[in-house]
């Protein structure tokens, strides 16, 4: 879908769109078009329950007198709230999704300069969430109806000063583009993404100036990286460890950088562990981690961002084969500490494990922040509306939940403690891989940490938050690309250009 900008003019085609704040007040432009009507808007509120409410809609067609528009489109705004962006991206989706559903083509929606507000920063942010709205990963539908799917196709805002409001966009263009191709990268089967596969799409990255470089099975055994290797050994596919460097303020060429770590198990089935058969279709996207920290390394590369990023994804498949690894085995991370595996199914932080000791002993980063789709258990404590973080740094920890807030990607806090440690030690070796069936999500955390060494760090387990089964304002059915507004907003506040 085409998104573009221009001044305020009347459409010759398509729909017009227009705001209507509470109690049918209408907008400077919807009351233009309602005397052209001759009151055919305010009719229409009055002869319906429309009043205005936020993300309210209505569809009225177009009376005789205004040409070639097929129909006007009221969206409600309630009170404008000023600066309050997440509502306005959120609105452009709710926009968007109105249009399709009726199968429109083209529309235009007038920006009202509200009082306060910055028109083209609205008109941005609108842009923003119509972008993301507007994704669908359709590429192996073959037999849908021309009606099935979406039918928009160019979207214009119309605001005064369209410069200005491009210029705004840009970035957040950027930013959708990170997001998009994390959703794409994890709606894909795991016959099309696999270790290989992913790291393939990952060294893309390189024409935005990313240095990527892949790390094969050789090079990590020489590291002593027998805890992810012990994961991958069930499958033909070999693994990698993708790193991927943003050198986006040589300024600060001697300062630690920031880093971000990403589970990437591109198929889970559990492997000698193995999971029951009802849903493990879904762990295709067992890789969401991973995922998020590419999409992450391409939205920052994209807009140019002015800060020294490291991403780094550990890319494995388990699999249950004459070769996989065994209930009781012990391997000995690149930590050197030793790992008694009670459960195959627990891998994914055996993969982060030997991946967090690698980027804090190789770059002694400022901090890491890893993301995982690690527990069921995070699921069970706290649903679909926000993902678990553990930390073992307070200033990191309220950085990361304030920005989640900031672009509606929620995170809660979660315990880390001795008492939890505790549960994994082992009669056999250093450490068992699960704690028990209590407290599942948390001392998984406790794992973690104990392959970090006086590095400030936060895990965020996004189990519950990297599908969707229903749509949102912004984000479709299906891959969410839960992580990468949230990390982008987190580094642009606190980080870039210093």
């Amino acid at each position: 879908m085409k998104i573009s900008f221009a001044a305020p003019r009347m459409p010759r085609s398509g729909t017009v769109v227009v705001a209507i704040m509470e109690d049918r007040k209408m907008s400077p432009h919807a009351s233009e078009i309602d005397k052209q009507t001759g009151g055919a808007l305010k009719r229409a509120m009055e002869a319906s329950r429309f009043t205005g409410k936020p993300d309210e809609t209505m569809m009225i067609p177009a009376p005789a007198n205004m040409g070639d528009v097929s129909r006007v489109m009221l969206i409600g705004v309630g009170k404008p709230r000023l600066g309050d962006r997440s509502v306005r991206q959120n609105r452009g989706g709710v926009i968007l999704a109105a249009l399709n559903a009726v199968g429109e083509t083209n529309a235009a929606f007038f920006v009202n300069a509200f009082k306060g507000k910055d028109t083209a920063m609205a008109a941005a942010d609108l842009a923003f969430g119509a972008k993301l709205r507007s994704y669908r990963f359709d590429k192996y539908r073959t037999k849908e109806k021309p009606e099935q799917k979406p039918s928009m196709k160019e979207l214009t805002l119309l605001v005064d000063g369209p410069k200005a409001a491009e210029k705004e966009f840009e970035p957040l263009d950027k930013i959708a583009d990170g997001v998009i191709f994390t959703r794409d990268l994890v709606s894909e089967p795991a016959n099309v993404i696999y270790p290989e596969s992913l790291a393939a799409e990952a060294k893309k990255l390189a024409s935005l100036g990313v240095e990527v470089e892949v790390l094969d099975e050789k090079q990590m055994k020489t590291l002593g990286m027998n805890m992810l290797l012990g994961v991958a050994q069930g499958s033909r596919k070999p693994a990698r460890l993708v790193v991927m460097q943003w050198k986006g303020n040589p300024r600060a060429k001697n300062k630690a950088p920031l880093a971000f770590l990403g589970k990437g198990v591109t198929f889970d089935t559990g492997g000698i562990s193995i999971k029951p058969a009802g849903g493990m279709e879904d762990m295709k996207w067992d890789m969401g981690g991973a995922g998020v920290v590419i999409g992450l390394m391409k939205a920052l590369a994209g807009r140019k961002a002015r800060v020294n990023v490291v991403g780094i994804a550990g890319c494995v498949e388990n699999m249950p084969d004459g070769n996989a690894q065994r209930p009781g085995d012990i391997v000995k991370s690149m930590s050197g500490q030793t790992v008694e595996v009670i459960n195959t199914d627990a891998e994914g932080r055996l993969v982060l494990g030997d991946a967090l000791w690698y980027c804090q002993d190789r770059f002694k980063p400022q901090f890491m922040v890893n993301l995982a789709t690690l527990t069921g258990a995070i699921i069970v404590a706290l649903g679909h509306d926000h993902a678990g973080l553990f930390s073992n740094n307070e200033m990191l920890a309220e950085r990361l939940v304030s920005a989640g807030k900031s672009v509606e990607e929620k995170l809660w806090r979660m315990p880390l403690g001795d008492a939890y440690d505790r549960m994994l030690d082992s009669d056999a070796a250093d450490m068992k891989n699960i704690g028990g069936r209590d407290a599942g999500s948390i001392t998984a955390a406790q794992f973690l940490q104990r392959f970090v060494n006086n590095v400030p760090w936060a895990h965020l387990d996004i189990a519950g938050m990297t599908w969707s089964k229903k749509d949102t304002a912004i984000v479709p059915k299906g891959a969410t690309a839960f992580g990468v507004r949230l990390l982008e907003r987190f580094v642009a506040d606190h980080y870039e250009g210093k």
